[in-house]
């Protein structure tokens, strides 16, 4: 197993421009990072324009840039040790794959949406683990969104970053997420977890307790979105909304629908449908009692209702695994624990666990032997507090 705390690591922007000086052979004019996320609870609700509550987590992916003024983009990846470079003119969704098509992705839907965008020079450098769940993708999206933004000399929210990147990810690199990862790399507070509602996009900052630490926990079991059965709920779900909306034409979206509704309308919907519209609207209801826990200071019951969602996304959305729920139960029976689940889209990647400050050691070695035990590994951790959204910094 290797413990990370992130904040104790080398920094990715200092990787981050150490490589664009060997890259470019001059010193960058800018610097900027976005963190990768875990979603305390809330899971498979944001594209059912529900709410989430995601935290921003110290694992992050940066930026060291300078703009041009044509329109050529190049860029460095130190974690591939690659260099790509494309026309912002050129872009179209599939003309570009793997690491490049997130950049790429992003500079098409500035240009797409109108905005006066000028190319740059990048290198791009990062802690947030690929594939495992913690949004590497949202994170190097709305990144380079600030970039673009900052070498263009634009007026851009950070809302509309947020809005950007996703827009990257659902049509350029063609994965259906929410906006719930774009909107917590580009907004979320230190400190505190994000209250986003995914229809309006209105959100508010909850404050965490500080005796509490988040502590993520890698199963080592990656998985591909765009393989995995991720666009096979979105379906699902939207097949689900269809055959609700015949009944009740006010029903748009499974956010539509109470949880005092949802018991009549389950014989309309035949198996898995019945399943997957339990999870989401029972899921949404879980996310305001969670934010009324904390806000309460009940961390008892947040953790009950972790928990909770756990068992839903198991047994009524099916998007877990055998590792995931070994790291799960292994954690409820641990010290210092007060709730975990996975998290991320499922099928793999990680568990979140909230855990008390002081017992933090104790825990990772409870859960770490019980690991290898079931599965003859221990998992990698990370053990973190709430960071904030993207920011920007000149690199002089």
């Amino acid at each position: 197993m290797s413990t990370t705390e992130p904040t104790k690591q080398r920094s990715p922007v200092d990787v981050a421009r150490a490589a664009f000086q060997r890259e470019f052979g001059e010193r960058p004019s800018w610097s900027c990072r976005a963190p990768g996320r875990v979603n305390l609870i809330g899971g498979h609700v944001d594209y059912n324009e529900g709410v989430v509550l995601p935290v921003a987590v110290a694992l992050e992916i940066a930026l060291a840039f300078r703009g041009r003024t044509d329109r050529l983009v190049r860029v460095y990846s130190a974690d591939f040790d690659e260099t790509a470079e494309f026309k912002i003119e050129d872009l179209a969704p599939g003309s570009l794959t793997g690491w490049v098509a997130y950049p790429a992705g992003v500079a098409w839907a500035m240009s797409g949406a109108g905005v006066p965008l000028r190319g740059l020079e990048a290198a791009v450098a990062g802690n947030v683990p690929i594939g495992a769940g913690l949004s590497s993708s949202a994170a190097l999206e709305v990144a380079f969104a600030a970039a673009f933004r900052q070498a263009s000399e634009l007026d851009l929210p950070e809302l509309e970053l947020a809005k950007l990147g996703q827009a990257a990810e659902n049509q350029f690199v063609g994965v259906r997420c929410g906006i719930m990862d774009q909107v917590t790399a580009a907004c979320a507070e230190a400190e505190h977890a994000l209250l986003l509602d995914c229809r309006s996009l209105d959100y508010r900052h909850v404050p965490l307790p500080p005796a509490l630490r988040i502590v993520i926990l890698d199963t080592g079991v990656e998985r591909e979105l765009r393989s995995s059965e991720y666009n096979k709920r979105r379906r699902e779900c939207e097949e689900t909304v269809s055959r609700l909306a015949a009944v009740d034409d006010d029903i748009h979206a499974l956010r539509d629908v109470s949880p005092e509704q949802l018991g009549p309308l389950l014989r309309h919907l035949p198996p898995p449908l019945d399943r997957r519209a339990r999870h989401v609207v029972g899921e949404i209801e879980r996310v305001h009692l969670a934010a009324s826990a904390l806000e309460q200071g009940e961390t008892e019951r947040f953790g009950e209702l972790m928990f909770a969602s756990h068992r839903s996304l198991r047994d009524d959305y099916e998007v877990s695994s055998e590792e995931l729920d070994g790291l799960v139960e292994l954690a409820r029976r641990a010290p210092g624990i007060f709730g975990a689940r996975l998290t991320g889209a499922g099928f793999g990647g990680c568990t979140v666990n909230v855990v008390s400050a002081a017992l933090v050691e104790d825990f990772l070695s409870y859960v770490s032997e019980g690991y290898d035990k079931l599965f003859g590994r221990r998992p990698d951790s990370y053990v973190t507090d709430a960071a904030p959204g993207v920011s920007l910094d000149r690199a002089g």
